[in-house]
């Protein structure tokens, strides 16, 4: 306990069995001691024999009187810090991101830090009423810088702690005022990782080969979340689908052993919109990759790649001896009925991650995980199969959200003419073939597409007529268990796991409240005669943020008269769903994301 006045919070829980106290404040003892009822508490700590009392301690500098090699704390408090007498905002900030900084290197792994602030001082929507940002002590943002994220906000209700009574800085006759006060609850956060280029080992045509990963993809691949073993809400999502219609189809499971690269282009599909790579004969794996166990998953490589440039595609990157990370599961299940393997009648599922290359929105995704499911019926009895599917996953999502994960979710069937405004699985999916109807949630957002259903008369014979049927399990993860943010899925974070027992869905409690968001702009010429390719451009801010850019917005445009160049300026938006991201990474970040942009755009930045 940091900061204690009169020592009456800590006299309150020194009674708490199996809890060691260690209550401080920064006056000496005889200072400390003059204060009412303070002489009464210390004395009550000394006696309690799980207390110790420690004077003129800097919360700033807890490492000089603690130390981490002996003891590490589960829980610090802090309540009502300031820095006395007329101290400003700023000076309040400095005074936490000093305490946050000298926290961190005396709390155990997983510790709490709890700070007590008045009413409107967090500066988080939590306090109501709201200050203005730059007028509160911005405390999410602050304790960021530290690595820690707010995990958890309540009100501090001081009728409720026996025998506490709160004095003003240095026990001044005017209190804090504690009516409203919020206690705000830190841990820490995963760090910020820096990826290395990563190349990917997989088998094709009998050949082993390896292939370096786009940056944006290095920590979405090989995450297993599909294993039989695995507790992650899509591969749940996936088993009760998987149940759900085997009660209406025979069901065969087809996803061993599909490759993640497709040869070639898909008809129809836009070349930027797919992650081009470029095959290498399989490496010999170094000593301390074999010593880090990445010899059979993964190894660093210096494999050059084709992706994020319109040039790379003018070039040849989708020529039929190029190679690109798979975007659909669609040639899997072609490919499968082309060789006879195909079974008329019978539901042919196949599920796995497939990549595509997208502008940054909240429900776009460069990588998910899609559900296929492919059968074969005799011409003019497909429409009744037809409502037989959709009907069954109906059922199945509402026999999910039945159980009091997430209300009002319904599916619904949406015409070509209806998705206009749709998300970008369904644009792309539109692209691939003609498509029969969306499988459409009235949720927020509204209409939003998790599945497509579309028919081929030409792949088997004359007499039968090819369903296939696709579902963004990703999409449903999130709708059913309140996930906001797709990229909570991919965090490393064990908290978000732990949420979901095997074979369960429950609605997600998120461990990251209020995160900080930063804003930067960049300005830059286009040269004359160029198209500006906006996906690439958002791929490499994926890329170099680690997919911590939510929004890109284009604020001016314009062309300079005489020499025809376009000049462009965004506005990007730094935030973290899962990490404790600071000013100062963020800033770094753009720093990072402006020279890449340089370098791979071909553009002049202003």
């Amino acid at each position: 306990l940091l900061g204690e006045g009169n020592f009456s919070f800590a006299a309150s829980l020194c009674g708490a069995a199996g809890t060691h106290v260690v209550a401080t404040c920064y006056e000496s003892e005889g200072d400390a001691s003059r204060r009412g009822g303070a002489a009464e508490s210390i004395r009550r700590l000394r006696e309690s024999g799980g207390a110790e009392v420690v004077f003129s301690v800097d919360c700033t500098k807890l490492k000089d009187y603690f130390s981490p090699e002996k003891r590490e704390f589960d829980c610090i408090y802090f309540n009502f810090p300031h820095c006395g007498r007329k101290a400003g905002v700023v000076k309040n900030r400095e005074l936490l991101a000093h305490f946050f900084r000298s926290s961190a290197e005396v709390l155990a792994e997983e510790g709490e830090v709890h700070v007590a602030l008045c009413n409107g001082q967090g500066g988080t929507p939590a306090d109501q009423p709201r200050r203005e940002w730059h007028n509160s002590w911005q405390i999410v943002a602050v304790a960021a810088g530290a690595g820690f994220i707010l995990s958890d906000v309540h009100p501090f209700k001081a009728e409720t702690i026996h025998g506490y009574k709160c004095t003003g800085y240095r026990s001044q006759d005017k209190s804090f005022c504690v009516e409203g006060a919020l206690n705000h609850v830190f841990t820490r956060s995963t760090p910020l990782l820096c990826f290395s280029p990563v190349s990917c080992r997989i088998q094709l045509e009998s050949q082993n080969i390896s292939f370096q990963v786009p940056q944006v993809l290095v920590d979405k691949i090989n995450r297993g979340f599909l294993a039989p073993n695995s507790n992650h809400p899509v591969q749940t999502v996936k088993e009760k689908l998987t149940a759900g219609l085997s009660q209406a189809f025979p069901l065969q499971s087809r996803d061993s052993c599909l490759s993640l690269l497709h040869q070639g282009h898909l008809r129809g599909v836009c070349h930027s919109s797919v992650f081009w790579v470029t095959l290498s004969p399989e490496e010999t794996p170094s000593t301390e990759e074999m010593s880090h166990g990445l010899a059979n998953t993964v190894l660093f490589s210096r494999v050059d790649f084709c992706q994020d440039t319109d040039k790379n595609v003018q070039e040849g990157c989708h020529s039929p001896k190029q190679f690109c990370l798979r975007p659909s599961l669609l040639p899997h299940a072609q490919a499968i009925i082309q060789e006879g393997a195909f079974l008329p009648g019978t539901l042919h599922v196949l599920s796995g991650p497939v990549f595509r290359r997208c502008r940054i929105t909240p429900h776009s995704m460069p990588v998910f995980h899609e559900m296929l499911m492919v059968f074969a019926v005799n011409r003019g009895a497909e429409s009744s199969c037809l409502q037989t599917l959709v009907n069954s996953i109906k059922t199945t999502i509402h026999s999910l959200h039945q159980t009091g994960i997430k209300p009002n979710i319904s599916l619904r069937e949406a015409t070509s003419s209806e998705t206009t405004e749709l998300n970008d699985f369904a644009a792309f999916e539109s692209q691939l073939s003609e498509t029969q109807c969306f499988i459409c949630t009235d949720t927020d957002p509204p209409g939003s597409c998790v599945g497509v259903i579309r028919t081929s008369h030409e792949l088997i014979s004359s007499e039968l007529v090819v369903v296939f049927a696709s579902l963004n399990l990703d999409l449903l993860a999130m709708l059913l268990c309140g996930i906001s943010d797709w990229r909570m899925l991919w965090t490393r974070d064990t908290r978000f796991l732990r949420q979901f027992p095997r074979g369960e869905l429950r609605l997600f409690k998120s461990f990251s409240l209020y995160p900080p968001s930063y804003v930067h702009d960049i300005s830059f010429w286009v040269p004359e005669g160029e198209q500006f390719d906006e996906v690439a451009f958002h791929t490499v801010a994926r890329g170099v943020s680690g997919d911590m850019v939510v929004s890109i917005q284009l604020r001016d445009s314009f062309q300079q008269p005489g020499t025809g160049r376009s000049s462009r300026c965004y506005r990007l938006t730094f935030q973290s769903c899962d990490r404790a991201l600071g000013c100062r990474e963020a800033a770094e970040m753009q720093l990072r994301f402006r020279e890449h942009v340089r370098q791979h755009l071909g553009v002049t930045l202003r």
